[in-house]
């Protein structure tokens, strides 16, 4: 499916929004749009309805004395159409003649007579000059009627100020709805998203989809859309008011639309592969900036300020490069489209006025004429609205085609847990794993762990432990074999069913912002305040946490980086206990502790081992002895499994290591 297709769906979830501001601003563009008719007829049959036909008359109402006798405007009834006097502009002249014309043509006065001509006729009448007080007499017959037209004017103002406040609060209102929505789709895509998506996606990247690519889209809802809406239905608007006022004239103005779609087929073609690389570079440098702030210190401490520094430049130079190449795009095709636009359509309208003025029977009025020109000066507003939104549309769609992409990637549905807690029975049967193909990390797996076991998973850095427990979690599934839980195939059941009744303790754990309390219950109600209590009080904690100002309400900021790593240890291991899972995970869980709190925080493993099946990978084999089963593992293998006695007999691999860790402590 098509982005702008995607986009339309979005937009049609609040259809009724958007109706009813569509209809706002329809009415508002009609009001709006009723001016240059209303000066039309201010001009035609007001300022210059005095060349009207006059008409005897009787009745002082609504007429003017001249010469002794009463004229009006309007035709007494049962009376011919033609009029009993006449007056007519000649120069700064006003004449006044008691007779109708036969034509109107080319006017001249001399020595008290009006000669008209038109091709070879030529009509005189006489004719007497009207004093200031005389045409002042005249003309004050249409004050009424102009104030009246003036006032209606005036309401259609207010009336159009009104709705086009509401259409734009409604359409600005429809727009954030829509980004909302989109917003928590995208979010909750990242969520269903596979741990092995984020292996090849830096963090800053995700982040530029879900803030700058979903505001970018915003704008396009928020400004691009509601102003091609708005300039849209003006320009329908003012080309169904030019086709009443004069249709041969209105359709020299229809020249105006072909040049405007292909001048944007041609603005499309360069901007939309101006705008993939720019909003690429932008996701790049959200990377960046973000892989640099988590790492600020190795990059102080080893004096990598000046090459990060050079690497960011290299990204904002092309940035800024893409950015300047859609500056001239946009200075090519904005202002400068419309001005040759507007002038190739005055020239053809002046072209075809001073044709028509030739032509003295078909001559278009003053009126006409001036609500002509308001139109066409309105009709290039809306065209330069359009215009200069082209780039917002395009950086729009190139935002909606990297957000879409992101919630095309197949995900993981979460579904509620659906079975009872299970035992924790774990065995691994055959299990071959990779991460690339054919690249296999783990080759023939086969081990069993008991309802209550302690399992330790020891070898050299690769050696696979990691990914069996990233297997376990089905963070990651299996190539081959097979992987049970109290005789249930993990990959028959879903993630939720399979996680709810495990925890795990990592080597770093991860802090969420919050408080002390927040993170270990992790905003999960069925877990109260006296069970946090008591899981922090169980694992030690209370010992290390208790000089804080605030106890267990204490801030967390992001990452717990205001705690010593010891007291976000025992904050995770609090965690674990209170979740109270069936299987736990211990991921070098003492390596970056000070001996002091790890005699806390083994007593703190002993607390959480009960009663659970646990898995503990560790580098410090003094920490695991006691393990019912010791696993140790080379490039992905098992070659021995056992506990600490039977291992220290056999003199293998886990000898050698336990002999050169005791060895360097003893030197």
């Amino acid at each position: 499916m098509s982005t702008g297709r995607r986009l339309l769906q979005y937009a049609l979830q609040f259809k009724k929004i958007i109706i009813f501001a569509l209809i706002m601003l329809t009415i508002a563009v009609v009001a709006d749009l009723a001016g240059p008719f209303i000066a039309k007829k201010i001009i035609d049959d007001h300022i210059m309805g005095i060349e009207n036909k006059w008409y005897e008359t009787t009745s002082t109402a609504g007429a003017v004395e001249y010469g002794g006798n009463l004229y009006t405007k309007v035709k007494p009834t049962g009376e011919s159409d033609t009029a009993d006097a006449r007056i007519f502009q000649v120069g700064r002249n006003f004449l006044f003649i008691q007779e109708d014309i036969s034509f109107d043509g080319e006017r001249s006065y001399k020595d008290g007579v009006l000669t008209i001509s038109s091709g070879g006729d030529v009509a005189k009448y006489e004719a007497e000059r009207l004093s200031m007080e005389d045409v002042f007499a005249f003309f004050k017959l249409e004050v009424p009627s102009i104030i009246k037209l003036l006032a209606f004017y005036f309401g259609l103002v207010m009336i159009a100020s009104v709705f086009q406040y509401g259409q734009h609060l409604y359409l600005q209102k429809s727009a954030n709805r829509i980004i909302q929505k989109m917003r928590e789709d995208v979010f909750a895509q990242i969520q269903r998203m596979p741990i092995k998506y984020f292996d090849n996606l830096p963090a800053g990247k995700v982040v530029a989809r879900v803030t700058n690519d979903t505001e970018a889209i915003r704008e396009l809802y928020v400004t691009v859309l509601s102003n091609f809406f708005s300039s849209g239905i003006y320009i329908i608007g003012i080309y169904v008011a030019l086709f009443i006022l004069n249709a041969k004239l209105a359709a020299i103005c229809l020249v105006l639309l072909p040049i405007l779609y292909l001048w944007m087929i041609g603005y499309r073609r360069f901007a939309a592969k101006y705008n993939h690389v720019i909003r690429a570079r932008i996701s790049d440098i959200n990377g960046m900036v973000n892989e640099s702030i988590q790492g600020m210190n190795i990059i102080q401490a080893f004096g990598k300020e000046k090459q990060t520094s050079s690497e960011f430049e290299t990204l904002n130079e092309e940035h800024f490069k893409y950015q300047n190449k859609m500056l001239n795009l946009n200075s090519l095709t904005s202002h400068n489209l419309v001005a040759v636009l507007r002038n190739l359509i005055f020239v053809a309208f002046i072209w075809f006025v001073a044709g028509q003025t030739l032509s003295v029977s078909s001559a278009i009025s003053l009126g006409v004429l001036y609500a002509f020109v308001d139109y066409i000066n309105r009709l290039f507003q809306p065209v330069q609205g359009i215009v200069n939104q082209l780039a917002n549309l395009e950086q729009a769609l190139v935002a909606g085609d990297r957000v879409f992409e992101l919630l095309r990637e197949d995900g993981i549905d979460v579904a509620k847990p659906s079975i009872t807690r299970y035992k924790g029975n774990v065995a691994f049967e055959h299990v071959n794993f990779a991460y690339k193909e054919d690249e296999y990390v783990l080759k023939d797996i086969s081990f069993e762990a008991q309802h209550g076991d302690t399992v330790a998973l020891v070898g050299h850095t690769g050696s696979g432990k990691s990914s069996i427990m990233n297997l376990l979690f089905r963070f990651y599934d299996i190539q081959s074999g097979k992987i049970t839980i109290d005789g249930m195939d993990i990959s028959e059941m879903s993630r939720q069913d399979l996680r709810k009744h495990m925890g795990i303790v990592l080597q770093d754990p991860f802090l969420f912002k919050g408080t002390i309390a927040s993170n270990v219950t992790l905003n999960n109600p069925a877990i109260t305040r006296e069970m946090v209590e008591k899981a922090l009080k169980d694992v030690g904690a209370d010992r290390v946490l208790k000089n804080l100002e605030k106890g267990y309400d204490e801030p967390v900021i992001e990452k717990g980086s205001t705690l010593s790593s010891g007291q976000r240890q025992l904050i995770s291991f609090a965690r674990a206990l209170a979740f109270d899972p069936a299987i736990l995970i211990l991921d070098e869980a003492t390596s970056s502790i000070d001996t002091e709190t790890e005699q806390i925080i083994q007593q703190a493993m002993e607390v959480l081992k009960k009663g659970r099946t646990t898995f503990i990978i560790a580098h410090r084999l003094s920490t695991i002895r006691n393990a019912d089963q010791i696993i140790v593992l080379d490039h992905g293998e098992i070659v021995e499994k056992g506990n600490h006695e039977e291992l220290m007999e056999l003199k293998g691999r886990y000898y050698q290591m336990y002999q050169l860790q005791q060895g360097s402590k003893a030197g």
